[in-house]
């Protein structure tokens, strides 16, 4: 598992410096909001990178609030939305912006019909799961 730690921490230093050696035009990961990890699973964590730390203790890496098992991460890259799978929290600023609205039946709603329940909505800036509490 140490081996795993080491190319992990290789890869990601080895793109950072990829990254900063290059020319100007190139990507950094300044220019991303969120560090997005891909679980074996294909469910995937994004993080914010504002303030970003990572720790690795063991067989765990930590960032902010996540935890992740090292055998359990497929890859990591960076991104300039959140791709986070499940259920999300949203603003409701982003509630503003929903343009389609469906339950868990596949049947379409009015905002104003959501009640306490889970539903799939679509928006400028993707397609969510929501739980409404």
């Amino acid at each position: 598992m140490c081996m795993k730690k080491l190319v992990l921490f290789l890869l990601f230093v080895t793109g950072m410096l990829t990254a900063h050696a290059t020319s100007t035009s190139s990507a950094h990961a300044e220019d991303y909001a969120y560090l997005t990890f891909e679980m074996t699973d294909g469910a995937k964590v994004s993080v914010s990178v504002s303030s970003m730390t990572i720790t690795i203790s063991g067989t765990t890496l930590k960032t902010g609030n996540q935890s992740f098992t090292l055998s359990n991460l497929n890859k990591m890259y960076f991104t300039n939305s959140d791709e986070t799978s499940g259920i999300k929290t949203i603003s409701t600023e982003e509630l503003n912006e929903v343009s389609e609205v469906y339950d868990l039946n596949g049947r379409k709603v009015s905002k104003d019909q959501m009640k306490k329940g889970v539903y799939v909505i679509k928006s400028k800036r993707g397609t969510y799961k929501i739980a409404v509490k």
